[in-house]
């Protein structure tokens, strides 16, 4: 009964009309970034980060999250049609829609990857709305050496689960807590880093960073690179799945939604691993595997509603105990702080119009993703079209106004600047720049959970280790170390040898 009551709350408040054109904004925006190459949600979130300081936090968040779980829905188009990714998570699609495109059943691959996303979206949000007030609960035990723990775990899962070396993860997550702590010490009040740069005084802005990041260095990237788009001609009818497509792509998707929520939680889990991990799960589950990479419906079903199901299952541990699971929960919870909205244990009792609300606007916004997909594909294949020089120009300009108009100081151009310079080299040398954006929105959160700690133990480190919950994460958090030093330590001997 009180969950029906809760549910009642949150639509009265998303029936509000700027609640549901912020909604149809954001899967609208977040349809075409997934539909574009060279896009993502990230860069997309963080060009309109500016623009939610404007609006209540329930209108930014209902928008943020629209663009986030729309770009999910929009990479399937271009992987299907054109072979190339349009978001990262979409990657795998590619192997057998287009192959099924190729086939001259590009209909039915859309078609299931559409209703495929609609179903695990809203098995993903039903999950979150009964996993998400329980654990709440349980984590009103918390203290300060407990959230220092698990927010020293999710650096670490994040780090060893990022691509490339996990050392370079590591100096990367290194980096941005350094970056957090510039500016006035949140205890004592003085100042730290700023080396008598005025700019600094306040600390690093996160939407500088992030717009750098991934505005500005994608741009970069994409500008040296030239990537032939051959959109396959097909006739886009018969978008319905058959009897028999169904038959084969029910099991996929349900074991997807099921697979991809479960790893949506996990710190650095994600629409990526999960797609990943479904697809192989799939091979596992087929007579046979060996048709898979051909046009195998289920190496599109599955995939597809799990990076969509991981979406939902993101939101948990960042409604619920204040931590972000990926660098665009991470861009969520700083558009929540700045607003004054600190997510946590007590978010969901003492923000329940908000918390109720956004899971409100993830079922309209599933279902106006359904509907806008399928019948507006032919125009999504026009924007496919759009020229890159055209395109690049427009993300910068949007990357300056939105910097320049949170301040209206020039400084803040100057960081974006550099930090998209930054970005470029990162990309060039294989640094990941999740784990910096992570670090960098945890970095005042776990200073003042580890001096809390110190203060409640007299100064004692042994505090993270004599409280169960806080040595178990430690622990956990220690064992992912050794694990990804173990190949490092095995080779040291055998160089050794070779001398």
């Amino acid at each position: 009964m009180e969950l029906l009551h809760n549910l009642v709350l949150g639509f009265s408040v998303l029936l509000h009309p700027s609640n549901l054109f912020a909604c149809f904004l954001g899967v609208l925006i977040g349809t075409l970034v997934g539909v574009l190459p060279g896009l993502g949600p990230a860069a997309a979130i963080s060009l309109l980060l500016p623009t939610t300081y404007k609006l209540s936090p329930l209108t930014g968040i209902i928008m943020l999250a629209g663009i986030y779980y729309g770009a999910m829905y929009g990479g399937s188009t271009t992987s299907i049609l054109v072979n190339i990714p349009g978001e990262s998570a979409s990657v795998v699609t590619c192997l057998d829609g287009y192959q099924m495109a190729r086939q001259g059943r590009a209909g039915p691959a859309l078609g299931i990857a559409a209703f495929g996303s609609f179903i695990a979206g809203t098995f993903s949000i039903v999950a979150l709305m009964l996993v998400a007030p329980p654990l709440a609960r349980m984590a009103l035990k918390f203290g300060p050496p407990e959230y220092f723990s698990l927010m020293l775990l999710g650096l670490m899962i994040l780090s060893y689960l990022s691509t490339g070396s996990m050392v370079k993860a590591w100096m990367m997550a290194a980096l941005g807590l350094f970056i957090g702590t510039i500016g006035q010490d949140r205890m004592v009040g003085t100042l730290r880093f700023t080396y008598q740069l005025d700019v600094l005084a306040d600390g690093v802005g996160l939407v500088p960073v992030v717009m750098g990041l991934f505005g500005i260095t994608e741009v970069l990237v994409n500008i040296e690179q030239s990537v032939t788009r051959q959109i396959f001609k097909t006739h886009l009818s018969h978008l319905l799945p058959s009897r028999q497509d169904w038959a084969r792509s029910i099991l996929p998707i349900l074991r997807g939604s099921a697979l991809g929520f479960l790893l949506g939680i996990l710190p650095g889990g994600g629409a990526i691993i999960s797609s990943f991990a479904s697809y192989a799960v799939e091979k596992k589950f087929s007579r046979t595997p060996q048709k898979f990479g051909t046009g195998m419906i289920e190496g599109v079903a599955g995939p597809e509603s799990a990076n969509n199901a991981a979406t939902g299952g993101a939101f948990v541990p960042l409604l619920t105990m204040g931590i972000p699971s990926n660098a665009i929960m991470a861009l969520l919870l700083g558009a929540l702080l700045v607003q004054g909205v600190k997510p946590g244990p007590f978010f969901v009792k003492e923000y329940p119009d908000l918390f109720w609300g956004v899971i409100s606007s993830m079922y309209v916004g599933n279902g106006m993703l359904l509907v806008l997909n399928l019948p507006l594909i032919g125009l999504w294949v026009k924007i496919l079209k759009l020229p890159y020089p055209l395109l690049f120009p427009l993300i910068v300009l949007f990357c300056l106004i939105g910097v320049f108009s949170l301040n209206n100081t020039a400084a803040d151009i100057y960081v974006m600047g550099f930090f998209g310079f930054l970005g470029y080299l990162m990309k060039k040398f294989e640094y990941d720049g999740a784990p910096l954006v992570l670090a960098l929105v945890l970095s005042p959160m776990i200073e003042d959970a580890f001096r809390q700690s110190l203060l409640m133990a007299d100064g004692s480190f042994l505090i993270f280790f004599s409280r169960p919950v806080s040595l178990v994460l430690m622990g956990v958090a220690v064992l992912i170390m050794a694990s990804s030093l173990l190949p490092w330590l095995k080779r040291r001997p055998a160089e050794g040898l070779e001398e």
